[in-house]
């Protein structure tokens, strides 16, 4: 691997503006990082913190698709996330809405790009909010250390699988 591999997450967030950046370098190509961020059977295994558990609900990976998510906590605690997809074209992109349901009707569009680089995938996610109130409070929440863990833990799936 060269100096593009970095497995460091890269957040943006601007003043002003209703969108936040994230970017990750994986030491994988990119059907492969694909297979494992889209597929039901892999996605618990990296989404989100170690503390919590993932069940897939749904996950219909189709322009029109809906897909839902349960995390559970070590108290039994559950939080659950859905959304549609509206574009898929694999291995290259999905844009899908993203709605955490303990507090309904922040809904966000999200655009997620596999692109190829020298020793592996720039998986770049970009999440639009309603308004700049509603990205703040997503930042506050503590989204940037989750998302940070899980994509430690994608990277460490990814290093397992061929």
């Amino acid at each position: 691997m060269n100096g593009t591999i970095t497995g460091e997450t890269i957040f943006t967030v601007e003043p002003n503006q209703q969108q936040i950046t994230m970017s990750r370098v994986f030491a994988a190509p990119p059907d492969l990082v694909w297979r494992a961020t889209t597929d039901a059977e892999h996605i618990p295994q990296w989404w989100g913190p170690r503390s919590l558990t993932t069940r897939i609900d749904q996950a219909d990976l189709r322009a029109g698709g809906q897909w839902r998510y349960v995390q559970r906590d070590p108290d039994g605690n559950e939080y659950a996330f859905h959304g549609v997809y509206h574009d898929v074209v694999a291995p290259e992109r999905v844009v899908q809405t993203f709605e955490f349901e303990g507090v309904p009707g922040h809904v966000l569009l999200e655009t997620t790009t596999f692109d190829a680089v020298d020793g592996g995938t720039r998986v770049t996610t970009t999440s639009v909010f309603q308004s700049i109130q509603d990205r703040d409070g997503m930042v506050a929440s503590g989204m940037e250390s989750g998302a940070r863990e899980g994509y430690d833990r994608l990277a460490e799936l990814l290093a397992t699988m061929s």
